[in-house]
């Protein structure tokens, strides 16, 4: 490759700006991450899912006559077609994972949901974001071998979910932590899933058509699958002064370590601030661990002392997948269902930038350089 063709190429298309949005603001080197016009801190902690959601679609927060209506259309919008459920057994019955089976339950909602109804701005797929928390719930009960519990109407997204998945109305402090957690994940600009959608959505294709390609990117490990091993590496650490050995051998080993560093944020990532806070919280009100609450603080606080120590200058801080596992541990989801209930949430953020990409009535479409050889002769067959 020559350099001029190695100067135009942009790997991974970092420092490339290709979209305008109005839906979140990231800048990593001062830690900040803005939210339909809000700090994350100042929304995160005290809108329900619902409002976010208005946020993101509508350009503002609801009033009260907007917030009933929205969480009435979500209610009344959560159970899912014969064919969907009968999927979801058959994906339990194999044991597939989360992300897979929630993929292909998500593209079964077409059965039902038509084009028409889902590309039009002015009627947002209320349908498509009210069902992934009952497609979730459904197989998590499947997989245990347990009746799938029906939707409450009376309940809200989030108080709702943990309904479906436990089977009993949540602690309204767990609640609230799930609020949370799912306002802190919403959106964060272009990352891989959110740009797969706006790419999707360019072409003038349907809305779950976006939604599944979006799944498809947030399942690789790399963009939403690490606070599962994140909490995996506190319980194989299990008591604090078995800490710094651990970290220290895996650091000596070259492993990287879940939950600490990103590839935007330079400093802390603000949402692990919005995550620790409700933890915190969980804890004040009898609602989490002690022990484990003790366990995680401590890890951070040797992991962050360590990376320095290994790899002084990288500016490697806590990240939100690692108090994403204590919260969601925490009001009892297991492992499994951490990047799943991440989807939950982002699905409302690749949702409202499907609609903003196509408001542009351009395609996405981004030159590449060639590197393979030139002119080549054709030789027969039968002489190769």
């Amino acid at each position: 490759m020559s350099s001029e063709m190695s100067a135009a190429v942009k790997s991974g298309l970092d420092g490339v700006v290709a979209a305008a949005t109005m839906l979140s603001s990231v800048d990593g080197e001062a830690g900040e991450l803005i939210i339909g016009g809000y700090p994350l801190e100042e929304v995160a902690g005290r809108a329900t899912f619902e409002e976010t959601i208005h946020l993101l679609w509508y350009g503002a927060l609801p009033t009260t006559a907007q917030l009933r209506d929205i969480k009435g259309v979500l209610a009344a919008n959560r159970s899912l077609p014969e064919a969907t459920f009968v999927l979801i057994q058959a994906a339990a019955a194999r044991k597939i994972p989360a992300m897979d089976a929630l993929r292909m339950a998500l593209d079964s909602l077409s059965l039902e949901l038509h084009e028409a109804d889902t590309n039009d701005r002015m009627t947002p797929p209320f349908g498509l974001i009210a069902r992934i928390p009952t497609i979730i719930a459904s197989y998590a009960r499947a997989v245990a071998g347990a009746e799938a519990v029906a939707p409450d109407p009376e309940l809200g997204e989030a108080a709702n979910y943990l309904y479906m998945l436990h089977g009993e109305r949540a602690d309204d402090e767990h609640v609230r932590a799930l609020d949370t957690y799912l306002n802190t994940v919403v959106d964060h600009g272009l990352n891989a899933s959110t740009f797969t959608a706006r790419v999707i959505a360019s072409t003038g294709s349907d809305v779950v058509s976006a939604l599944v390609g979006a799944l498809g990117a947030l399942k690789g490990p790399l963009h939403g699958g690490a606070p599962g091993p994140a909490l995996d590496m506190v319980f194989e650490i299990g008591t604090p002064e078995r800490a710094e050995p651990v970290i220290r051998a895996k650091l000596e080993r070259g492993e990287r370590l879940m939950g600490f560093g990103h590839r935007v944020y330079k400093v802390r990532d603000p949402r692990a601030d919005v995550l620790a806070a409700a933890a915190t919280r969980l804890l004040a009100r009898g609602a989490a661990d002690a022990t484990l609450y003790d366990l995680v603080h401590h890890v951070e606080q040797t992991a962050l002392r360590l990376l320095e120590e290994y790899k002084p200058g990288r500016r490697l801080q806590t990240n939100v997948e690692f108090y994403t596992a204590l919260v969601l541990h925490s009001i009892g989801l297991e492992t499994e269902l951490f990047t799943p209930t991440f989807a939950m949430s982002r699905a409302a953020g690749w949702i409202a930038h499907y609609f903003e990409q196509q408001s542009t009535g351009r395609l996405v479409r981004p030159q590449s350089i060639y590197t393979g050889p030139r002119d080549r002769q054709w030789v027969p067959v039968e002489e190769r």
